[in-house]
């Protein structure tokens, strides 16, 4: 009786464990290559000790076969990654307007190491990535992505899919969603960029002996400089509706 109440009780752990321990180690904040594992596994694993005591019920009984097992484990892995990669692709938005703020400012060759993509990036696309992580603890923001993990269960049932053709199409709003907001925070960069370039060609034109892309570069970056400092709060504010709506819609409002 004891070891039969031990076992269902461990396979339901392990089975919601396998959901929120994905969306744990890919979700921004939480799942940065510089957080340390123990912190992330603590926190999954606190977090799947309180999911589990009201989602028990919601789970299937208990398979008899390996495979089985293996298939429902795989789906849950595959919603932690949908809804911790939603929420990642979010934040990427703020790395492509930054770059592209970069480009249009010549700071380009500036690169400097992103710890939120672990790799070398544009100062700019690091500075706002790391201003949106953030924006996201100080607006508690991260309380939403906690009562996600409860309420994925009520969107995502345990061992069943989504058709994969909302599941394409989900995603596919996810991708182009922050392609859109990261094009929309560089857009005053792009503007600018477009008539700065056509102004100092005008004047190359006029005085073609004089290297005037060369000399103009200081004006471009003072200016690019305080453009950025003008639309760097209602970027933040626009990221931050966005990952708010993107979290809503795994909150089931």
């Amino acid at each position: 009786m004891l070891e039969e109440y031990l076992t269902t009780n461990v396979f339901a752990f392990l089975l919601v464990f396998a959901r929120i321990g994905t969306m744990f180690l890919t979700v921004p904040g939480i799942g940065e290559g510089f957080v340390s594992p123990r912190v992330r596994l603590s926190l999954a694993l606190a977090v799947t000790f309180l999911v589990t005591q009201f989602v028990v019920d919601r789970l299937p009984p208990q398979p008899v076969s390996v495979i089985e097992l293996f298939l429902l484990l795989s789906g849950e892995i595959i919603i932690g990654l949908i809804i911790g990669g939603a929420l990642r692709m979010a934040v990427s938005a703020m790395h492509i307007g930054g770059t592209i703020i970069a480009q249009q400012a010549g700071l380009a060759a500036a690169q400097f190491f992103d710890p939120a993509q672990m790799t070398q990036g544009a100062v700019t696309s690091s500075f706002l990535t790391l201003m949106a992580m953030t924006m996201i603890f100080v607006t508690d923001l991260h309380h939403l992505f906690i009562e996600g993990t409860y309420a994925s269960y009520r969107i995502f049932e345990v061992g069943k899919l989504p058709p994969f053709g909302d599941l394409a199409e989900l995603v596919t709003g996810f991708v182009t969603g922050s392609f859109k907001l990261g094009f929309q925070i560089s857009a005053p960069f792009l503007v600018y960029g477009l008539t700065f370039y056509i102004g100092v060609g005008l004047i190359n034109r006029l005085m073609p002996q004089v290297q005037i892309f060369f000399v103009a570069m200081p004006l471009q970056m003072l200016l690019a400089f305080a453009i950025f400092a003008v639309t760097a709060g209602a970027s933040v504010l626009w990221f931050i509706n966005y990952y708010e709506e993107t979290l809503m819609q795994f909150l089931g409002n």
